[in-house]
């Protein structure tokens, strides 16, 4: 397997892609060639052909990182992906299942058994099974713990004790500990013995006899320190370091923050629990952000790109039944007025200005707000002040925006009256997009609700609403009286 240090272009990916399409579809041509000969030996010929078949297969992934693999797998249709994940599954190490995305994972683990889910799964850190536990039948996590001695059986149900949007969920157990008494000579020693140090292994955690940390021996103060020195004059102890329960959030925040890549992770008396390392963080980050953008146009994370039609259908039903609901509101504020629209027809090519104007603007002010909670940037210190500035920057787009719509409808319609009415509606809808905009994701966070999920259907709905309300409801005040 090549050294997972090597990056593949995104060229390289697509390359092999379409070879591995290109291979599956001329076997797919040979099986159906043997099917229609007239020979008898149908099955023996096919058993040859699918052995020729799984090594073909094999040869084309065997010097591919998991990540890649996972890459293509999660590329192909569902028929493509089976039959490559049973020639690969018992040639690679469960680092390809925690590769893959959540949905994908779920179709290839379903069409294994669980004495193979077992032999994949002891191929990985406790940590690495505590990620796929969600998605492991009984029966195969059983086989699993059976497995596993007593020392690792501790590490898996810490790990699984807390929930995965904590620090506790992502820790692993790969950090090396060492006495304050010791000297720097006698730790590279140790390290030497050791022969492998564990990734991602930038600091040694030192700690009393009762495993509370007491500081950190950077790896750099290690090594340019006199060796005579003992650990406990050269060691950090203004370090970083998070509680088990902390939000991983917050600890993904302090490692963009202070460019970490290992930290210890402690309970409630400073004893060590485990470490947190900067690749879990990384996949916690991608797994939030693609989750957030699914959810903000109301698809759910777990929808695989070649899930059935079916599944796929169930998935984004809600919102698209909460779309519906939201057009019939806009259509029967359009109805009420439709006496309006019959005498005034220009109306109804400058109701979508308004409309599109304030879904956009209540878009950038809620991702703006979704943005500021996710970095934990918004407290109640400062939260007032945040909405005074972004009502005062809708009152100036108002203004700016009001003034620009009205001096275009003037100059093609030449109607100083209709100029009006859409300048004040386009004022009046900035101000109600900014409203709406800061209210629905913060008031979704109070409530402990997730800012990001369904505040851009909501949004939008409610200001192409407000804004076809509100242009109608001027124009009915003062255009038609005046006509």
């Amino acid at each position: 397997m090549e050294s997972p240090d090597k990056v593949h272009s995104a060229q390289f990916l697509q390359q092999h892609l379409d070879e591995v399409i290109a291979l599956l579809e001329k076997q797919q041509l040979e099986k159906s060639l043997v099917e229609r000969s007239p020979s008898t030996n149908h099955e023996l010929v096919e058993t040859v052909l699918h052995n020729q078949q799984q090594a073909r297969i094999q040869e084309m992934f065997a010097h591919l990182h998991p990540a890649d693999i996972a890459h293509i797998l999660e590329s192909l249709p569902l028929d493509q992906r089976k039959s490559v994940w049973d020639a690969i599954k018992t040639s690679h190490d469960g680092q390809i299942l925690l590769e893959v995305s959540d949905s994908v994972r779920q179709t290839l683990i379903s069409g294994m058994e669980a004495e193979e889910l077992a032999t994949v799964a002891g191929q990985l850190d406790t940590d690495e099974i505590a990620d796929l536990a969600p998605d492991l039948p009984k029966r195969a996590m059983l086989k699993i713990l059976r497995s596993l001695n007593s020392k690792e059986r501790k590490h898996l149900n810490a790990v699984l004790a807390y929930p995965e949007d904590q620090v506790g969920a992502l820790m692993d157990f790969g950090m090396i500990t060492i006495r304050d008494d010791l000297s720097l000579k006698a730790v590279k020693a140790y390290i030497r013995n050791l022969k492998k140090l564990p990734s991602h292994t930038d600091k040694l955690f030192v700690v009393d006899q009762h495993d509370v940390v007491k500081g950190i021996l950077p790896l750099h103060r290690l090594l340019t320190h006199s060796p005579s020195r003992q650990v406990a004059e050269v060691m950090v102890t203004d370090y970083v370091r998070f509680p088990v329960d902390q939000d991983a959030a917050e600890a993904a925040r302090a490692f963009e923050r202070y460019a970490l890549i290992s930290a210890p992770v402690i309970d409630g008396n400073g004893k060590l629990q485990g470490r947190l390392c900067v690749d879990s963080i990384m996949d916690f980050i991608r797994e939030e952000t693609d989750e957030d953008l699914l959810q903000q146009a109301g698809v759910s994370v777990e929808e695989d790109l070649f899930s059935s039609v079916w599944k796929s259908a169930r998935n984004r039903w809600g919102w698209l039944l909460i779309n519906i609901v939201t057009a019939f509101v806009s259509t029967r504020i359009i109805g009420l007025f439709e006496n309006v629209i019959l005498q005034l027809v220009a109306l109804a090519s400058l109701m979508p200005i308004i409309a599109a104007t304030g879904g956009n603007t209540g878009n950038q002010t809620s991702m703006l707000i979704i943005r500021s909670l996710a970095l934990g940037q918004i407290t109640s210190a400062n939260v007032r002040r945040l909405i005074r500035k972004e009502l005062a920057l809708a009152l100036l787009n108002g203004i700016l925006f009001g003034l620009i719509v009205g001096g275009a409808v003037m100059l093609l319609y030449q109607d100083a009256a209709l100029a009006g009415v859409m300048a004040t509606a386009m004022f009046i809808n900035l101000q109600v997009a900014a409203v709406v905009g800061l209210s629905i994701p913060l008031l979704r966070h109070k409530f402990g609700k997730d800012p990001a999920i369904g505040t851009s259907v909501m949004l939008t709905s409610i200001t192409d609403a407000m804004g076809f309300f509100i242009l109608l409801g001027l124009a009915s005040l003062f255009l038609i009286h005046a006509l």
